[in-house]
């Protein structure tokens, strides 16, 4: 029996360690998408994941897929595109256009988790400096970028899109380099992809997750907009450094 949340109690969700098995994290249904709720979700290690149609679904999967922002995986290739600097990037300088942009459909019969309720709670985040967003542009055009949740020294990595080569790629080098410049110790990417294995993410059991979330979470994190003030259309000044790859983490 899935528990389902209490509409006035926005404070407590189930232990993560009674998720279910099968699907793999499901840990509870119900409740709302407010602020105060995501909030306390996220320093549990649970998120909201559901479909057009479905009831709000939060999970907590085991394993859990992390990176430490100083351990990104640059590749040879994307070194080189870093180095052509045709791609720009900057921070929550247009959140709903990423919010938008990881809300297409990946392909012409697919659908997206990103319903309209998601899309306007994570906006609400975002007006109260909770969520975030990086911009990849090419001459002006939004062409790529990725949106989470920072609590404490903890990024929540949510979704990330591309509508050209490398552009999420290059979204995560910027979001990596700000993120050890600012303390960071976790980002959270909650489900395994090849993609960002080969990034340099990790798998980990779900214990050891909380373990380190907790150990994050708490130290005070700044709660305000990140925008940098750069110019999205000018290279010089909006261009992406990368991230130097640092030993495994024991």
């Amino acid at each position: 029996m899935i528990p389902l949340l209490d509409p006035q109690d926005r404070a407590t969700f189930p232990d993560p360690r009674h998720a279910l098995r099968e699907p793999n994290g499901l840990l509870a249904v119900g409740g709302d998408l407010d602020p105060t709720r995501l909030e306390n979700a996220y320093r549990r290690g649970i998120f909201p994941w559901f479909s057009t149609g479905d009831p709000i679904l939060w999970w907590s999967p085991d394993p859990r897929t992390i990176l430490f922002p100083d351990q990104l995986r640059i590749s040879r290739s994307l070194r080189k595109r870093l180095r052509k600097g045709d791609l720009t990037t900057t921070l929550d300088r247009d959140f709903p256009g990423v919010m938008l942009g990881c809300a297409q459909p990946r392909d012409e019969d697919g659908g997206t988790w990103l319903v309209p309720r998601m899309i306007e709670a994570y906006q609400r985040l975002h007006a109260g400096g909770l969520a975030h967003s990086v911009e990849v542009w090419r001459e002006g055009a939004l062409v790529g970028g990725l949106y989470g949740v920072a609590i404490g020294r903890v990024f929540f990595g949510e979704s990330m899109f591309s509508r050209v080569t490398d552009a999420s790629k290059v979204a995560l080098t910027r979001l990596c380099q700000t993120l050890a410049e600012r303390g960071f110790g976790l980002i959270d990417c909650q489900m395994r992809t090849e993609h960002l294995i080969r990034l340099g993410a990790i798998e980990v059991p779900r214990a050891d997750f909380i373990r380190l979330l907790e150990r994050y979470r708490d130290p005070p994190g700044e709660i305000a907009s990140w925008d940098d003030g750069l110019d999205r259309a000018n290279p010089d000044t909006a261009a992406v450094i990368p991230v130097q790859p640092a030993p495994a983490t024991p």
